[in-house]
């Protein structure tokens, strides 16, 4: 009875400390959590700076400061515009001329913009008057004196029935052509809106011209 009860205990005893150790085995562990990556070390909110101000300068214009220089036409072309415009379009009733109206400066920046056609007609037609003058009077024909411009433009001045209808000869389509523009030019110059207002006739019946005026600007050197 004693070995039976000496095997038993020899059949359990290595048991006993195996199922003491799996009692006692340690808890899983639990995998890492992963760490946020370290945010940079700047300022939660900054102050946004401002621009230097930069200073506001007074600009004049450039045909207050200076004469302005041809564009389109050479030299000698502007100056027949400029004797063409004395003659046909001169002072009148305390209005500017052509002349006091800068008219021939416009045209010069009015023409250079213009279609082909046009700038073609004034042209050729400049360079006519040039050489009539030379060929009668021995003269440029910005020399030429009042009575000597009307025996070369007068046979060119032709009554038309409608005014958008130009002579078919070239020469008396640009007399007819330059007249009305260097007329249409005065009469919507700044000298003229000047001279309505001191004069006060801007509002009164029979005035022409609207009170404003045409003022060039050159894309390329002013913007």
């Amino acid at each position: 009875m004693k070995r039976r009860i000496f095997v038993h205990s020899l059949l359990i005893a290595p048991v006993a400390p195996a199922a003491v150790e799996a009692g006692q085995a340690a808890p899983p562990q639990k995998a890492p959590q992963q760490q946020p990556p370290p945010q940079p070390n700047t300022p939660a909110r900054q102050v946004p700076r401002q621009p230097a101000q930069i200073p506001k300068l007074e600009v004049t214009s450039l045909d207050l400061a200076a004469q302005t220089a041809p564009h389109f036409f050479t030299e000698t072309q502007l100056a027949t515009l400029h004797k063409l415009g004395a003659v046909l379009v001169p002072p009148l009733k305390g209005n500017p001329g052509a002349e006091e109206a800068q008219a021939a400066e416009f045209l010069d920046f009015l023409i250079g913009v213009s279609p082909d056609a046009r700038q073609k007609s004034y042209q050729f037609g400049l360079d006519k008057l040039e050489s009539q003058a030379k060929n009668k009077f021995q003269k440029s024909f910005s020399d030429l004196a009042p009575a000597q411009v009307d025996t070369l433009i007068r046979p060119l001045l032709v009554a038309r029935p409608w005014p958008e209808d130009l002579p078919a000869d070239p020469l008396q389509g640009f007399m007819a052509q330059v007249h009305e523009d260097l007329r249409t030019a005065t009469m919507n110059s700044r000298e003229w809106a000047e001279a309505a207002e001191k004069s006060g006739h801007r509002f009164g019946r029979g005035f022409r011209g609207s009170g404003y005026y045409w003022y060039p600007i050159d894309p390329i050197s002013q913007g």
